[in-house]
C-alpha cells in the first residue's frame, strides 16, 4: 500500500528551512577508528596467501550540523572507500559510524531504509549514476517511490521544484540523461540528492570530471543550497582549492588515515604535516611572477601499496623532513593526531613536527 504522505516542501529561494547548529554542538556524524580492509587473492601461479589491502586504517572526525568538512588527498589514499563505508555501501572491517548518536555499522539492510532520508550521496561521474533509460522525472521521483512518499502526482510537483532548486528548466522533466550536458547532469544528481530532504549529503569528487568553469558553478550552487536548506557536506576531492571554497574544515587523509585536520584558515595559513605543504605548494598562483617564484615541494617517488603499508609513519617513505632528520620513530611508530595547543581543534599526526613544538624544558624531562 503506498503512503499518500506529501512529499517534503522545498522553501522559497533566499530562505532557511532549518536553523544552523553551532559547532559547538553534538556532532551529526561522528566516525572512530574506522577501517575498511579488502582480501586480495594471490596470483602466483603456485597459489600463495591472500593479503589484505588497508584501503582505510583508522579514520577519525566528527561533522557538526551545518558544517561542510573536506577530506583531501592523492587518488588511491582512501577517500572515496571511507564515504562508502560511512554510506553503509561497504560493510566496515573495524569501528564506529554514528548518526545523530545512532551507530550505523550494525545496522541490517531493513533498519538501513529509515536512514537514508537523513544521509544521501552525490557521486563523481554524473552519467554513470544516472540510469540512462529514465526519464529526469522518474530519476528524482525514484527517492520518494522508494519510501512511498506522496502519489504520482505529487511526485512530478516535487521532482519539477527540485529541477528548479538546482538551476535547470523544469519544462525538461522529461528528458533523458544523454540530453544534458555534464554539468547538467551533475545537477540532476545533486537533485535527486535532496529529494528525501537529508541531513548529510556525502560529496564523492561531484566536479573532479567537469571542466573549471563548471566546477566554479556547481560549488558556488552546493554552497548556496547549503545556506537555503541547512544541509551537512562531506565533501571529498583531491584538490585543496576546490574544498577551500565549500568547506569550513579540512581533513587530509594519506594512506588510509587522516593526518591532518583543522580550520580551513588554520590549515592554509600554518599548515603543519609535510603531506599537507606539499599538496599546498601544488595549488598554482594566480600572479604569475609569484608562480615563477615561489618554492615547490616535489615529493619522491609514488604512494606505497595500501596491501604492504610501511611500518611507522606511512608518509615518512616519502618526507622530506624525515629525509633531513631521520627519526627511528618515524619508521616504527604509527603516529596519533594530536593537538599542539588544546582546543585549537588543529590536530597533526607527525613526530618530527611534534618534537619540535615541545619546549626546550619539556623536552629535557624539566618538572
Amino acid at each position: 500500500m503506498t503512503d499518500t504522505t506529501t512529499p517534503p516542501n522545498l522553501p522559497d529561494a533566499g530562505t532557511a528551512s532549518r536553523t544552523r547548529t553551532l559547532e559547538s554542538g553534538p556532532p551529526l556524524l561522528a566516525v572512530y577508528g574506522l577501517k575498511k580492509h579488502f582480501k586480495v587473492q594471490s596470483k602466483g601461479l603456485l597459489g600463495g596467501q591472500d593479503k589484505m589491502l588497508h584501503a582505510v586504517d583508522g579514520v577519525d572526525f566528527e561533522l557538526r550540523r551545518g558544517e561542510a568538512l573536506g577530506l583531501v588527498g592523492e587518488s588511491g589514499c582512501g577517500k572515496s572507500t571511507a564515504a562508502r563505508t560511512i554510506m553503509g555501501l561497504y560493510p566496515a572491517t573495524e569501528g564506529s559510524v554514528q548518526l545523530e548518536g545512532r551507530e550505523l555499522t550494525t545496522l541490517t539492510r531493513s533498519e538501513w531504509r529509515p536512514v537514508r532520508r537523513k544521509m544521501q550521496m552525490i557521486f563523481q561521474d554524473p552519467y554513470a549514476s544516472l540510469d540512462p533509460r529514465q526519464t529526469v522525472a522518474s530519476i528524482l521521483a525514484e527517492p520518494l517511490k522508494i519510501h512511498r512518499i506522496g502519489r504520482a502526482k505529487d511526485r512530478k510537483i516535487h521532482a519539477m521544484a527540485l529541477l528548479e532548486a538546482v538551476g535547470l528548466n523544469p519544462r525538461h522533466i522529461h528528458r533523458y540523461p544523454h540530453e544534458f550536458s555534464g554539468g547538467q547532469r551533475q545537477r540532476i544528481g545533486i537533485a535527486r540528492a535532496l529529494a528525501l530532504e537529508p541531513d548529510l549529503i556525502v560529496c564523492d569528487e561531484p566536479v573532479s570530471a567537469l571542466d573549471v568553469s563548471i566546477q566554479a558553478q556547481v560549488l558556488n550552487l552546493l554552497g548556496e543550497l547549503q545556506e537555503r536548506f541547512g544541509l551537512s557536506y562531506l565533501f571529498i576531492a583531491h584538490d585543496l582549492a576546490v574544498v577551500r571554497h565549500l568547506c569550513t574544515r579540512i581533513a587530509v587523509m594519506y594512506l588510509g588515515r587522516i593526518v591532518e585536520i583543522a580550520n580551513r584558515e588554520d590549515l592554509f595559513r600554518n599548515p603543519r604535516h609535510p603531506y599537507t605543504k606539499a599538496l599546498l605548494s601544488a595549488i598554482p598562483e594566480p600572479d604569475p611572477v609569484r608562480e615563477r617564484n615561489r618554492e615547490r615541494i616535489v615529493l619522491q617517488g609514488d604512494v606505497p601499496s595500501p596491501i604492504d603499508p610501511p611500518a611507522g609513519c606511512a608518509f615518512h617513505p616519502r618526507c622530506p623532513k624525515y629525509a633531513a632528520q631521520p627519526d627511528v620513530r618515524c619508521t616504527t611508530e604509527t603516529p596519533d593526531l594530536e593537538e599542539e595547543h588544546p582546543g585549537r581543534r588543529h590536530e597533526f599526526a607527525c613526530h618530527l613536527e611534534h618534537a619540535a613544538t615541545i619546549p626546550a624544558s619539556e623536552s629535557a624531562g624539566a618538572p
